[in-house]
């Protein structure tokens, strides 16, 4: 892997090392970005660049541990120790994220695939692959882009900066100085509820304090400080002090006894050794405090590197509970990275940012980006060219000519068409035999009757297509749909290969086109409730989803696989699908074995167990089988979460437990009826597209990965 290094002579690389294990209950972090700390990084290549008469005057404690050792082992070895050091490369970088790729055994907070925010100077550096111990690393959730997260450390030192301050709504607050960690306490001081004024010598930097919230912004160079805090606070001066700065100049200190009211609190945030006057502080009663990082735990072994928490009820914000706050604070929009982050660059010309961070200050927040950044729903079709799935629905915007058929067998003429007919024009049906082609028809309605599907795509204006054939030409007719531009209905599944996938990615982002996949369990009435129920109640949930589908009649086209995929693929995804709605979470991985042998002339599973492991710590579980009793109901599903236990056969009996009490609930419909009004709502320009293509995907990924299980027999991390 790479590495960026920093020799005490100033030189900078990007060197070959071996890549790092594990720490002791850690993990191992694929980097995808980092972050470059403006201040604190050109601070430490401005020291290695200084001669050692500057170098001593610089860090008179280095000074101080040399003296030492002279004593106790002589100058030869303290003269030795000196060079070892001056000749030995350091690491740069200390706030990243990327995904984790590798645990130690000990560890049971995370999962291979993971995508973390990581902190330390001492492991979450400027590196392709990072060794981090558990208790800095933090999961980075949904709606937070990894570029993102690896702001992270640096936020949470702003955020310990803001707790130590106790701030409280209303607060008048001074932040002197608007680098990176003083612009996200800024931030953070202004979603706490406080008036904010914003103090730097760069005028540019206090437009942006202004843009993240802060009420005023002086620079002392042009206005007076003092002058400028009494006439906003009325005389009384400000609450809280923050000092976001660094090195020994006595003037901010002093500006901040100016401005600080009788007993406000002053907190220095930087590496500023603050020259304080103690008869002015004393008669103030000023409060002086020094904010230590990230928080609680920083600089303890045991806590970062032995994985010892500090119980909450004595240590509220530790640092891997800052982590996690920034984090939701990042998610909620509170944040506004985008406005602090000046530069984007790749990971190899890192070395000449650093070159221009000593010539000028303009950077605030410099992002690398490594080899491994993912793009946001990047996926690689089938030569290896890079597709990105457009996650955007789509609306027409009038409604469409007519609905064509492919595929009209005994399913679509008793679930699909009777919900269609008299909401839409009937145009072309196509079935593979004439009679039954002109005999639906008639019956519901159509204008032409073919036995050939390009009839469809012919048609010039804005049609739909609803494709209800057997499952080997879902796939190919679905790209001819996007090619045509139409707005496309499949029943399920997708397609029977993931290169089939991939193609209709890459169909899908050139089409004006959409796709909506058969999933009509989603649309159930019951389903509704219990999903409504489980959006309620605080927490994960848990669903056990049993299915007794009976043994498959070895004539049913079902028990061609090249022609159905399979019962997995082509009816178990049904219940993936499902879980993925409930939970409305995205699915992180799948556990799945057959539960009968796949020997024989059956080469294939129609027998499953599965276990779906979801973002938001939901799990689903699913038995779909070929055996047990007829008698038995079909489809069974339970669902425990806080407060709830809810018990549905069928889709029509529901059985709801709370509150010490049961009510019962009764339906008639499977979702069959709902999902077509659905996409008929959509297809008239009056409703959002219900089932938008990349949600649908997404099921029929973890169906893939559930195979993928199956055959590898491991579980598979969904990316």
């Amino acid at each position: 892997m790479k590495q960026l290094a920093q020799y005490q002579d100033g030189r900078l690389e990007i060197q070959e090392v071996p890549e790092p294990q594990a720490p002791p209950g850690g993990i191992v972090v694929r980097t995808t970005h980092s972050v470059i700390s403006p201040g604190t990084e050109k601070m430490k290549v401005e020291q290695a660049k200084m001669n050692l008469l500057q170098k001593a005057r610089a860090r008179p404690d280095q000074v101080k541990k040399v003296l030492d050792t002279a004593k106790t082992l002589g100058w030869k070895s303290a003269i030795e120790k000196v060079r070892n050091r001056l000749e030995s490369p350091t690491p740069l970088g200390y706030s990243a994220s990327g995904v984790v790729e590798a645990l130690d055994e000990g560890n049971t907070c995370f999962r291979i695939g993971d995508r973390v925010a990581v902190a330390g100077a001492e492991c979450a550096n400027h590196a392709e692959v990072l060794a981090i111990p558990n208790l800095l690393a933090a999961k980075i959730p949904e709606g937070v882009e990894n570029w993102q997260g690896a702001y992270t450390t640096l936020a949470a030192i702003s955020l310990q900066a803001v707790r130590q301050s106790n701030l409280e709504i209303g607060d008048y607050v001074l932040v002197m100085g608007q680098g990176l960690v003083g612009l996200l306490a800024t931030s953070l001081a202004v979603a706490g509820g406080a008036r904010v004024m914003a103090v730097d010598y760069d005028s540019s930097r206090l437009k942006v304090a202004e843009m993240i919230g802060a009420e005023r912004s002086v620079n002392p160079k042009e206005t007076s400080l003092a002058d400028a805090v009494r006439e906003w606070t009325g005389g009384d001066g400000v609450d809280r002090v923050l000092l976001c700065i660094g090195g020994k100049d006595p003037g901010p200190a002093e500006l901040a006894y100016e401005c600080v009211r009788d007993r406000g609190t002053v907190v220095i945030v930087g590496i500023y050794d603050a020259p304080l006057q103690w008869k002015q502080y004393y008669m103030k009663e000023i409060d002086v405090r020094y904010s230590r990082s990230y928080g609680p735990g920083r600089y303890d072994p045991k806590y970062e590197w032995g994985g010892e928490d500090y119980p909450i009820g004595y240590v509220r914000w530790t640092e891997g509970r800052n982590f996690d706050a920034c984090l939701s604070l990042m998610r909620d929009g509170k944040l506004p990275l985008e406005l602090l982050t000046t530069r984007r660059v790749k990971f190899a010309d890192c070395v000449d940012v650093y070159a221009s961070l000593l010539e000028s200050a303009a950077d605030i927040g410099v992002v690398l980006e490594y080899s491994s950044s993912p793009e946001d729903s990047l996926v690689t079709d089938s030569s290896g060219r890079e597709v990105t799935v457009d996650v955007v629905d789509r609306r027409p915007g009038s409604k469409v000519a007519a609905i064509d058929v492919i595929g009209a067998g005994n399913f679509a003429k008793t679930m699909l068409l009777p919900h269609l007919k008299g909401e839409h024009d009937l145009g072309v049906i196509v079935n593979a035999t004439a009679l039954s082609s002109r005999h639906v028809k008639e019956k519901f309605g159509f204008e032409k009757a073919e036995t050939d599907s390009k009839e469809v795509f012919k048609m010039p204006d804005e049609r739909a297509v609803v494709i209800g054939t057997r499952h080997h030409l879902h796939a190919p007719l679905v790209l001819k749909g996007l090619a045509a531009n139409r707005h496309v209905f499949v029943e399920k599944p997708l397609c029977l290969l993931r290169s089939e996938m991939v193609e209709i990615d890459s169909a899908y982002k050139d089409s004006q086109g959409t796709v909506m996949i058969g999933f009509n369990r989603r649309f159930a009435p019951a389903t509704k409730k219990v999903r409504s129920l489980i959006g309620a109640a605080p927490g994960p949930a848990v669903c056990a989803f049993h299915v007794c589908a009976g043994k498959l009649d070895p004539e049913h086209w079902y028990a061609n696989y090249e022609e159905s995929g399979g019962r997995v693929l082509g009816e178990a995804c049904h219940f993936f699908d499902f879980f993925c709605h409930l939970f409305d979470s995205k699915p992180v991985g799948v556990t799945a074995q057959p539960t009968w042998s796949t020997g024989g002339a059956k080469t294939f599973p129609d027998s499953i167990s599965a276990q779906v492991e979801f973002e938001d710590g939901s799990c689903g579980q699913l038995i779909y089988s070929a055996e047990g009793d007829s008698s038995y109901p079909k489809e069974v599903f339970t669902v425990y979460a806080a407060g709830l236990t809810a018990r549905c056969e069928n889709f029509q009996s529901l059985s709801i437990h709370r509150g010490r009490k049961e009510s019962k609930s009764k339906y008639t419909s499977k979702g069959h009826q709902e999902e077509m009004m659905a996409w008929s709502a959509f297809l008239k320009g009056n409703a959002a597209h219900p089932l938008p293509y990349h949600t649908g995907r997404q099921s029929m990924e973890l169906t893939f990965a559930a195979l993928d299980s199956i055959r590898e027999n491991r579980t598979i991390i969904l990316a």
